[in-house]
């Protein structure tokens, strides 16, 4: 696999970086100096005379090589755009190996992309310090994204995971402004610059490029010490923000010292920093990032403010922290070797983040929230034609970033959560620990990971793993009914059906988790452990209650007989949280593969009418919105579903209310926005009454406390659908006013539900102007999307503006562009619509977000499957069940 990537020479490695960021312009162009020395170890026998590095977007003015033979200045450079390298060409052949200093002084732009070294825009908030770069309304902050394969626009480097090596920074900054990096502060030097400085930190350990960091801005903070000690000391904890703002950081704050000592005691390595800072970023293209000591976070990642913030944040905050932190050591002790296997990083930061989120929060039921979440989610990647293995070749930087999607997180932790399951937590916690504390420093492969859990286990885990890492796909398994015993048979499972034989050679391992007994409360595990071959019959199986795949632990779809899944449904009251998401969701991807059907499904989810839990209902409402979403083009059947839909869900909306009283759960909470706003947009009638008469009160100024701030997106979205233009000029208004962390986010995803082709063109020009941010233009589109009266509108948007406002707005951050394609064009189902996608991108650069078009393909042309072939079979369950004449 390592022949097929394209890497820099290997006889040049780095050992130690120096680097010097100086002659910040603030303001203007934004421009930089930077020096940077590299040690570098060189190792040619027959001699060189040019030295490779990456670079993007840099110019290099000057490189010098000092060896102990003497030094040598670059005569040439030469850029490789396409492949981010720069050549420095010596001009003569030099026979030389061992240490040598690599210095080179360069120019850099901090651009506005959220990429390298970048700059972020946002409103100050108090007394600012002159010295704050800043525009007519905006001030800037400074902060770095390397991740994956930006280091080189910040600084020429050896910018590969395996390339390790120490670093040392040093800023040049205002003396009234801060700077951080990954270390603490060593020492301030004074500067030739008036009133500036030069910040210098410590050395960090040896680490990947990818995991440097720094910021400048008008940053405060505030602070906590961890319980444990280490080396001997309290570790100072901290979250910064920009002026104004840290108070919001105080939730973040204490999750982060109980998390980094819990992971320290979980993984037995301690944190092996001096200190953890975590800062807010007011632009951020991802989540987060893990940088080593210094991570950076979208502010409604980190930010919560318990008076004005939804309480939806306050999951998302405890979860992204601890993600995070997980990282320090999954990813930033130990590294993947190459980025073929960065589900190592991503999967099991996601299944240990939620991990020590439950140890937080026991209340907030984090394993139902992650089947209905994470898990549903990756399979609806993962049954794709174009999905792609856990682990995945990756021939160089620019192809990595595509990578970074439902596979390498989402079915990364499900698979890894299914190991844990079968293997013992206790057990596979310690082959964790074992694989950290081997290569801690250094960087590893999945064949190392699976090393140690067999070692700690016992068992072979790369016989029964490698399938479910390294080969597309995962399976459904059906299930056949004979007296006193079951037959089972697996093969892959495709959103389209039809997987053939040579898409279907796979044979996974696939813990059946198989409870059978005389009762539901009386069933116990079955002894059959594991489905090992494609068919088999399972004998000794009690008729009266059975079950597949117990609390969803397996990454599988079972496809049960329509009588069980009946049965199933009649006792739903004792079945787990776990147990009602899996069975739901496998009814409804059954149903759009063809292996069930929708009717099966509508008869399912309507006896889940007294259902109390969220996450359950959570499931419910997206999958019957898919439904509708699949057949919004037949007038008569989606007011029908929406007619059975509105029956569901009113009898709990009404039960749920919307008050929040004292010491109420998380979940309730959620409850009620989730079917408020459902039931609401649906055209539940006290539902609508009720949202627009606080929306008036809280519009016109009379009561602002008329809204619950975790009811906005509920109050706002059913607003801009009953009111039209009105409500979305208000909307837009609240959304350039609103003071609190979360409330653009809101705005935006509300203004979504407009009913007009006119309004819909009105949001996406109002996306797409500049008082939006960049992170932000995906999130009204993803409802604009999923609102079938104007999807159509979305698609004319893009081919009408890709060459005037689109591109040349996104194509500077593809993970943006990709998600923006992704979300905003896979929720038809019309294969007209994906000729027509089709032929706008051929012929074009699609480099960097063309997987994103083919999984836009894939997903358009299973549902116009879907459609074509249970539209008839819809429409008559519908009629006989009477939703329709």
């Amino acid at each position: 696999m390592a022949s097929d990537r394209d890497v820099l020479p290997s006889w040049a490695k780095p050992s130690h970086y120096d680097v010097s960021i100086h002659d910040i312009e603030f303001g203007g162009n934004f421009t930089y100096q930077g020096t940077v020395a590299i040690k570098t170890n060189i190792n040619k026998d027959d001699g060189f005379n040019e030295l490779v590095l990456n670079t993007l977007q840099l110019k290099v003015h000057s490189a010098e090589l000092k060896t102990s033979k003497g030094s040598n200045d670059a005569k040439n450079f030469s850029y490789d755009e396409k492949r981010h390298r720069v050549t420095l060409d010596f001009g003569e052949k030099i026979q030389y190996s061992g240490e040598a200093t690599l210095t080179l002084k360069f120019e850099g732009a901090i651009n506005n992309i959220m990429a390298g070294f970048y700059r972020s825009k946002y409103k100050p908030q108090g007394e600012v310090p002159a010295s704050v770069a800043k525009d007519d309304e905006f001030h800037y902050m400074f902060s770095t994204q390397f991740e994956s394969c930006d280091a080189r626009r910040a600084f020429p480097c050896f910018d590969e995971p395996n390339l390790k090596a120490t670093f040392s920074v040093s800023l040049e900054i205002p003396e009234d402004l801060t700077a951080l990096s990954n270390m603490p502060e060593k020492e301030t030097k004074p500067s030739k610059r008036d009133g500036f400085h030069t910040v210098v930190f410590e050395p960090t350990p040896v680490m990947s490029t990818y995991l440097l960091a720094w910021a400048i801005g008008d940053f405060e903070y505030v602070e906590a010490f961890t319980k444990r000690q280490y080396n001997g000391k309290n570790l100072p904890v901290r979250v910064y923000t920009t002026r104004g703002l840290k108070e919001q950081g105080r939730f973040a704050l204490e999750n982060c010292h109980k998390i980094v000592d819990y992971f320290s005691e979980t993984f037995q390595v301690d944190y092996p920093l001096p200190k953890v800072d975590l800062l807010a970023v007011h632009e951020f293209s991802h989540g987060a990032m893990e940088n080593w000591g210094l991570i950076t976070y979208r502010t409604t990642a980190v930010l919560f403010d318990p008076k004005t913030s939804a309480d939806s944040y306050r999951n998302r905050v405890a979860y992204v922290v601890a993600h995070e932190l997980a990282h320090q050591w999954f990813g930033n002790l130990v590294t993947m070797d190459w980025w073929s296997e960065l589900w190592l990083n991503e999967g099991f930061a996601t299944w240990v983040g939620w991990f020590a989120i439950d140890h937080l929060y026991p209340d907030w039921n984090v394993w139902g929230q992650f089947v209905t979440e994470s898990v549903q989610t990756a399979f609806q990647l993962d049954s794709l034609r174009t999905s792609h293995a856990i682990e995945v070749p990756v021939r160089d930087g620019p192809e990595v970033d595509q990578i970074f999607d439902h596979i390498s997180y989402l079915k990364g932790s499900s698979v890894i959560r299914m190991l844990s399951s079968h293997l013992g937590e206790k057990v596979f916690l310690q082959g964790v620990a074992d694989y950290l504390k081997k290569h801690q420093y250094s960087n590893a492969t999945t064949n190392d990971l699976w090393s140690a859990l067999s070692k700690a286990s016992g068992k072979d885990v790369n016989s029964f793993m490698d399938n479910w890492v390294r080969k597309i796909g995962f399976p459904v398994v059906t299930v056949a009914e004979e007296p006193g015993q079951i037959g089972l048979r697996q093969q892959r499972f495709l959103l389209a059906g039809d997987a053939k034989p040579e898409e279907d050679e796979t044979v996974w391992w696939i813990p059946l988790g198989l409870q059978t007994g005389d009762s539901i409360t009386a069933a116990s595990t079955h002894k059959t452990a594991a489905l090992t071959e494609k068919e088999t019959t399972i004998r000794d199986v009690n008729e009266s209650y059975y079950q597949v795949n117990k609390n969803l632990t397996g990454f599988y779809r079972t496809n049960y007989p329509p009588a069980r899944l009946e049965k199933l449904g009649e006792a739903r009251q004792n079945l787990t949280v776990e147990d009602k998401i899996g069975i739901i969701g496998d009814a409804y991807a059954n149903a759009v593969a063809g292996y069930g059907s929708t009717a099966g499904l509508l008869a399912l989810v309507k006896r889940f009418q007294d259902e109390q839990e969220y996450l359950v209902w959570a499931q419910i409402i997206n999958n019957i919105g898919t439904v509708r979403s699949v057949f919004s083009g037949s007038q008569d059947v989606s007011d029908a579903l929406k007619k059975f839909e509105l029956e569901l869900l009113s009898p709990a909306t009404e039960k749920v209310g919307w008050e929040f009283p004292e010491g109420e759960s998380y979940l309730v909470g959620q409850l009620r926005a989730q079917l408020t706003t459902t039931s609401g947009l649906l055209g539940h009638k006290a539902t609508v009454d009720e949202a627009l008469r606080r929306f008036d009160l809280y519009i016109s100024g009379k009561d602002k406390s008329a809204i619950n701030p975790s009811l906005r997106r509920t109050v706002f979205s059913v607003a801009v659908k009953e009111r039209g233009e009105s409500a979305f000029e208000a909307i837009k208004n609240e959304f350039l006013t609103t003071s609190s962390i979360d409330g653009k986010e809101i705005c935006l995803r509300s203004m979504g539900h407009v009913q007009t082709p006119e309004l819909a063109k009105k949001v996406l020009d109002f996306i797409f102007s500049d008082k939006v941010a960049m992170q932000d233009k995906h999130s009204g589109t993803i409802i604009l999307a999923n609102n079938a009266k104007v999807r159509p509108e979305v698609w004319n948007f893009i081919r009408n503006n890709w060459d005037s406002k689109i591109y040349p707005t996104l194509s500077g951050n593809l993970v943006v562009l990709e998600r923006f394609l992704r979300f905003g064009l896979n929720k038809f189902a019309d294969d007209k619509v994906a000729d027509e996608i089709a032929a706008f991108f051929k012929g074009k650069d699609n480099r960097g977000y063309d997987k994103g078009l083919e999984v836009i393909d894939d997903t358009i042309r299973s549902h116009a499957k879907y459609r074509s072939r249970d539209e008839g079979v819809v429409r008559e369950w519908l009629k006989a069940n009477g939703y329709m004449q």
